[in-house]
């Protein structure tokens, strides 16, 4: 009696602590679009510098020696730059986009 009585308690126990298993059922797919990051671009006509989709990041000038000649806060999305610069090589810098350019 004493034996069956603890199989009992210990296949109640037992059955009570195994984990139950959820049926699987598949998630619908989101298709969610990510933005696209717009590509910086950099253009120079004379002295004038036209830099677009760069908000918030700031243009550096460089000359070849590799001294910091001007440095300017870009706060549009298209933003015109007139840079006071002797004739020359520079290299003009916003964010990861590096240009050589040649002011005549």
């Amino acid at each position: 009696m004493i034996r069956r009585l603890l199989i009992l308690s210990i296949t109640a126990l037992t059955l009570n602590f195994t984990p139950a298993f959820a049926a699987e059922t598949e998630m619908p797919a989101i298709d969610v679009e990510q933005p696209q990051p717009q590509e910086i671009s950099i253009s120079v006509s004379g002295t004038t510098v036209y830099v677009t989709n760069a908000n918030g990041l700031t243009l550096q000038v460089i000359s070849v020696t590799g001294s910091t000649v001007a440095t300017v806060k870009i706060d549009a999305t298209d933003k015109k730059v007139e840079l006071n610069l002797t004739r020359g090589c520079y290299i003009l810098k916003v964010g990861k986009v590096v240009r050589k350019v040649s002011i005549r």
